[in-house]
């Protein structure tokens, strides 16, 4: 999975004052790095079907990773993983993120994944279900792809908050939404001080004829 931008797009939905409630007790309970985040440095281990390379990361926000590998394809997936892992992680208020655009429900809550809301001018078409306190999918839409991401499980961290450990990403054609591939991604996390950092990531997908399996093992955790 690569990393996206969110452009807001002019609408004239108003907010469902409920939708927002919601979102807003989901987001809460989302474990995120604190505000005085000033990033971490790991070695870092990327082991591919077996073949295994080792280097070192510095993570300061998503926008501000470095590798160190000699690779340079495998430089810039490890750093695209990890700026997600970053940007997912990252401190942010609900209304600078998802808060500031105006939240529908549609349906009831009856679906095993939760009540659907609707994310209106995200200019992805975006709708998420929530349950429990929990954002459990994403759904999205762009130019060059569609992809629904569904949350399987969750750690509790200290704080209390839920830290997604286990979840799996569907791709579709955005033309006729045709399924062109699964990504299936399992996270560890290991607690340094007041901060619940990536220790292990694991993903499954197809690529190239083949399934392949890809893991990135952080370890000696330092904080910046």
């Amino acid at each position: 999975m690569e990393m996206y931008t969110r452009e807001e797009n002019a609408t004239t939905v108003q907010d469902d004052p409920k939708a927002k409630d919601l979102l807003r007790g989901a987001f809460e309970r989302t474990a995120r790095w604190q505000p005085d985040f000033n990033g971490f440095q790991a070695d870092l281990r990327i082991n591919v079907d077996g073949k295994e390379t080792k280097g070192t990361v510095t993570v300061k926000n998503s926008k501000d990773v470095t590798v160190n590998i000699a690779d340079e394809d495998l430089k810039k997936w490890a750093q695209n993983q990890i700026g997600m892992i970053a940007t997912h992680r990252g401190p942010r208020s609900f209304e600078e993120s998802d808060g500031k655009y105006a939240l529908t429900l549609e349906g009831d809550d009856s679906h095993p994944m939760g009540q659907r809301v609707t994310i209106n001018g995200d200019g992805m078409g975006s709708w998420y279900r929530v349950k429990d306190n929990r954002i459990t999918q994403i759904n999205r839409k762009m130019p060059y792809v569609a992809f629904t991401i569904n949350v399987e499980d969750s750690a509790v961290t200290q704080d209390q908050k839920y830290l997604t450990t286990r979840y799996t990403v569907y791709y579709f054609s955005p033309k006729d939404g045709s399924l062109t591939n699964v990504e299936s991604f399992s996270d560890t996390h290991t607690r340094i001080g007041a901060s619940d950092l990536p220790a292990t990531r694991r993903i499954i997908s197809y690529e190239n004829n083949a399934i392949v399996t890809k893991t990135l093992t952080f370890d000696n955790h330092t904080m910046l």
